[in-house]
């Protein structure tokens, strides 16, 4: 993987992607301690509605961002969102009304809605041979993971120099350095868009995924990962904290076991995915996260530990990060090179609306039925996930699939409007 860090541009804008990560992690920390600042012992529901509107934007306005993307060059569409991220954090310090919150984490989210997929829809360009990229992708997916093991001890270190709001200070920086690393390099032109209407664009990377059966197949995957990482997300702490009866160090060593079973997968993805097709990969680590989440609904009926919690998250760490670490490679596959920014965008959108789905479902199941039976329900939206998935692409995945987009023009290289065309699924 490390080859990869002689390619300048990419080297720059993993850097960039890293800070910005790092960035948002403060500030999630930053934005917990306002909440409670302002709201008291609302704080909770304060940063839940405050997560609720994150998914919402992110569902909502990923495809409007597509649309004006194309319009704008890429590094200045991708600075401009860096410095609105910047200057919308170094406003959340003097916040003092809960209303204030939700409409800056709606302009921050909103940014990131535009910049994310615009982004990920550039590596490609970047790297072009599948096995880089291939590469490229575990390494965004280790980026992930340590951003969120970092984050925390991090802001725990600055938070014993600094007052809590120098975090916002931090995340400016961050995103600021994030766009000082993206100005630094020559990004490559997006492919010149014929002329379309504004709701064409808007609905095109949708229109396009819904109809391609590896993608669609993706999208049901991407419902068994939101299954598998909703649990983990939203209850880990209770089951922590109020089954086990432990602390908050203990809290930190349960997401620290997922976060490291993901890195662990991102690391051997590269050579597993050379040998075995796609489909199978992520199926079978999908298959893999719901088995740890009926394990531990088993062993929690003979008496759950910590350890015991630590290993079944370890291995759903393992199945989240083998599902979802390729669906670049297949969001590749799937478009022309200037619809390839419209297909990300749809993947950011469809894959938010599960995790909007099952975050509530994990939050309302664990409160009101308990820890086994959400931990089924989950499972069982997975392995439904799995299965429609299973059915929807088709199994010759390294092979040519035959399909149809009646509504593409005849010289798209993947699509035809009167003889569908095969391609690699």
């Amino acid at each position: 993987m490390l080859h990869l860090f002689r390619n300048r541009a990419y080297r720059h804008l993993f850097a960039a992607q890293v800070i910005a990560l790092l960035g948002t992690g403060l500030a999630t920390v930053a934005l917990g301690l306002a909440a409670f600042d302002i709201a008291g012992a609302r704080a909770g529901s304060v940063l839940g509605i405050a997560l609720t509107i994150k998914m919402v934007s992110y569902v909502a306005l990923a495809p409007i961002a597509s649309a004006f993307a194309d319009r704008v060059p890429r590094r200045t569409w991708l600075v401009s969102l860096d410095l609105i991220r910047a200057l919308v954090v170094l406003g959340l310090p003097f916040v003092d009304a809960v209303w204030q919150i939700y409409l800056l984490v709606f302009l921050l989210q909103a940014a990131s809605a535009g910049f994310t997929p615009a982004f990920q829809a550039t590596i490609p360009d970047i790297l072009p041979e599948e096995e880089d990229y291939t590469r490229a992708l575990s390494l965004s997916r280790l980026a992930y993971d340590l951003e969120s093991l970092a984050s925390p001890a991090l802001a725990a270190l600055l938070l014993t120099l600094v007052a809590a709001p120098t975090l916002f200070v931090g995340t400016a920086i961050g995103f600021s350095l994030s766009a000082l690393l993206v100005v630094s390099v020559r990004l490559p032109a997006a492919t010149p868009q014929p002329a379309r209407g504004f709701s064409d664009r808007t609905t095109r990377g949708l229109r396009i995924y819904l109809r391609t059966p590896r993608l669609r197949g993706l999208l049901c995957l991407s419902l068994a990962a939101a299954a598998i990482s909703a649990m983990i997300f939203v209850n880990t702490v209770v089951v922590v904290r109020s089954t086990l009866g432990l602390g908050e160090g203990e809290v930190a060593l349960a997401l620290g076991a997922f976060g490291g079973g993901s890195m662990l997968t991102a690391l051997l993805l590269p050579s597993l995915l050379g040998r075995l097709p796609d489909r199978s990969v992520m199926a079978g680590f999908a298959g893999l996260g719901c088995a740890a989440l009926c394990a531990t609904a088993l062993w929690s009926l003979n008496g759950l530990s910590l350890s015991g919690v630590m290993i079944c998250w370890f291995v759903a760490g393992i199945g989240y990060s083998g599902t979802l670490t390729p669906s670049g490679r297949l969001l590749r596959r799937s478009a022309a090179a200037e619809d390839r920014a419209a297909l990300f965008a749809a993947q950011f959108t469809l894959s938010h609306g599960c995790w909007l789905l099952c975050y509530p479902l994990a939050g309302l199941g664990m409160t009101w039925l308990g820890l086994e039976p959400v931990l089924l329900i989950l499972a069982a939206i997975g392995i439904m996930g799995i299965l429609a998935a299973l059915r929807l692409w088709p199994r010759n995945s390294g092979d040519a699939l035959r399909h149809e987009h009646p509504d593409l023009p005849a010289d798209h290289p993947h699509v035809s409007a009167t003889q569908p065309q095969s391609h690699r699924g």
